[in-house]
């Protein structure tokens, strides 16, 4: 394969992955506490890469080396559900799952029939002495800026909030977060804010501006493969009539 085309196959390539990582963040624009994913590029050089005789350098195509997820904060939008809970600044509500502990900024809760503080999946709210956060039901609930949730002006627990620093965490699933392997949590600074939900930070308006560049460059990178395909057919032929 001629060099135009494997720059523009290696290209393609890397527009597909981004194509697959935008479309998942615009299926999400309505998840609460999404954090939309972003790709990181670079170039890599093959093992049979040679050198330009005139000028010394290495050829080298692009490639997506990894991807990341941006923590920034989503708008807070204001409901009528006591169980809705968000928290402002930096922190993640920690969860109990059957995988172990994870870590999210959904704070859609819900109150499982055994009266326990549970995510909609219903995945039990962890406190701050690790376990449930048990309430009763029919009662008004309030929670404190500290997490602090309370009955009829007794506390039933303190919510676990937990910061990581950056790089620390790898998403899991859509909204979960687990630690990576050394990564220990930290305090978190953010405060509770009841009756609140967090809305994902893909911003709908940007994610399609994106879409439709990468669709273009897709476009032009596959007009330069076809190029490539024709030269190389033209010089087949050629040598072929200079042979004849």
């Amino acid at each position: 394969m001629d060099g135009i085309s494997i720059a523009a196959a290696s290209g393609m390539q890397s527009r597909m992955q981004s194509l697959e990582m935008l479309a998942n963040n615009l299926a999400n624009v309505e998840t609460g506490g999404y954090k939309a994913d972003r790709e990181f590029y670079s170039l890599y050089t093959g093992d049979d890469a040679t050198s330009d005789p005139q000028t010394g350098d290495m050829s080298t195509l692009p490639v997506i080396e990894t991807q990341w997820t941006d923590q920034s904060q989503g708008t807070l939008h204001q409901t009528s559900n006591p169980f809705d809970f968000a928290v402002d600044g930096n922190g993640m509500f920690a969860v109990q799952t059957a995988s172990g502990v994870r870590y999210t900024r959904n704070g859609s809760f819900r109150l499982s029939p055994a009266g326990a503080l549970t995510t909609a999946g219903g995945d039990s709210i962890l406190s701050k002495t690790g376990g449930q956060i048990l309430l009763q039901p029919g009662l008004p609930v309030e929670v404190l800026p500290d997490g602090t949730v309370q009955q009829g002006g007794q506390s039933a627990g303190q919510m676990e909030l937990a910061s990581f620093d950056p790089g620390g965490i790898e998403k899991v699933g859509l909204n979960y977060f687990a630690p990576l392997a050394g990564a220990k949590a930290k305090p978190a600074t953010g405060t509770v804010l009841q009756g609140r939900i967090e809305a994902s930070n893909v911003g709908p308006a940007e994610s399609s501006i994106r879409l439709v560049a990468i669709m273009r460059q897709f476009e032009m990178l596959q007009k330069a493969m076809n190029l490539g395909d024709e030269l190389n057919r033209r010089a087949i032929e050629e040598v072929a009539r200079v042979t004849s």
